[in-house]
């Protein structure tokens, strides 16, 4: 299995992780209209419950050290497969009100607010676990990703336009965010402290990742179908739409669980020497990369006052600031 060695190589996996996080939201942006969210969500499940399989039979398959993926699944104890698997459930139910904020408020607010908040819970929740770094400098850089949070919030409410359902949008990255800070204590739980020299009974990344997307898909026939049923916006969806569904319709739900799995795949890989607060709160920065992308590349502020792209501005440069303390804090 593929370990790594260095916490430079660490840290460059970790912005590997901000990327996938902060852009599988594109595919959702490129569904088609008459395509519902929950229809691309059960596409993105698979695609995550693929990648993971995929990932873990060849990378982390190959090597000397560690645990191959297939003996590392045989030999793991109930209490770890269940840690791991509980992660999926939480984090899957997390991801679903995220995307429906995303629906109805926009990538540039609810990424911000809801990935802002699982940030500073992630990090403090995780710091708990496994006390890795400087506490001063994360805990300045939590302090600064508030401050984004903030602005964030303000810009939208600031513009016009906004609705009430946009209003439900806000409440739902902010739950969102809540669960999505608890998920990752969980996974992290259920791994072995060190890949190269793993404890018996516990997972090592790849398999961990696996079972994790396991509870996701398992968990999706509640949640989801919930939401299936029950639409924050737009009709109800059918199963039997779905599978009427032509490749072109299922293609971007697949490509965003596959490269949402990609990132933390490596997250995973680079906790082990980055510590999982720093590579989780790094990877976390992906609220920048999403909002950048609903800013400039979907426009979802055109037209807004100068008052509210000074907002703008200040949460990326107060998104910026977190990410190097949390750099700097190890």
């Amino acid at each position: 299995m593929l370990i790594v060695q260095s916490y430079t190589t660490a840290i460059a996996l970790c912005f590997l992780t901000m990327i996938c996080w902060g852009s599988w939201a594109n595919t959702q942006k490129m569904k088609g209209i008459n395509w519902s969210f929950s229809l691309f969500y059960w596409d993105y499940v698979l695609g995550i419950l693929f990648f993971s399989g995929l990932f873990g039979l060849t990378i982390g398959s190959t090597g000397a050290e560690g645990r191959s993926f297939l003996a590392d699944l045989s030999q793991a104890e109930q209490n770890a497969l269940l840690s791991a698997f509980v992660g999926g459930i939480i984090f899957n139910l997390a991801n679903l009100l995220l995307g429906v904020a995303i629906e109805v408020a926009g990538l540039a607010v609810a990424f911000p607010v809801g990935i802002g908040i699982a940030l500073v819970l992630g990090v403090a929740i995780n710091y708990w676990g496994d006390p890795q770094g400087n506490p001063l400098f994360l805990g300045l850089g939590v302090a600064a990703i508030v401050l984004a949070i903030l602005l964030s919030s303000i810009s939208h409410f600031s513009m016009k336009r906004a609705t009430a359902t946009g209003s439900i949008g806000i409440v739902l990255s902010v739950v969102s965010g809540i669960l999505m800070g608890l998920f990752y204590r969980f996974v992290a739980a259920a791994m072995a402290t060190s890949f190269e020299n793993p404890e018996a009974g516990l997972l090592t990344n790849y398999s961990g990742v696996f079972v994790f997307a396991c509870g996701i898909f398992t968990s999706s026939f509640v949640w989801n179908t919930w939401f299936m049923r029950n639409p924050v916006s737009g009709p109800i969806s059918t199963y039997s739409q779905w599978f009427k569904g032509s490749f072109k319709e299922h293609l971007p739900g697949i490509l965003g669980g596959m490269i949402w799995c990609l990132g933390f795949s490596v997250n995973l890989i680079a906790s082990n020497k980055a510590g999982t607060a720093a590579s989780y709160g790094l990877g976390q920065g992906a609220t920048m990369v999403a909002a950048a992308w609903g800013v400039f590349l979907w426009k979802e502020f055109k037209g807004a006052s100068p008052f509210v792209n000074r907002l703008l501005a200040g949460m990326f440069l107060f998104y910026l600031a977190g990410i190097g303390l949390i750099i700097a804090s190890n």
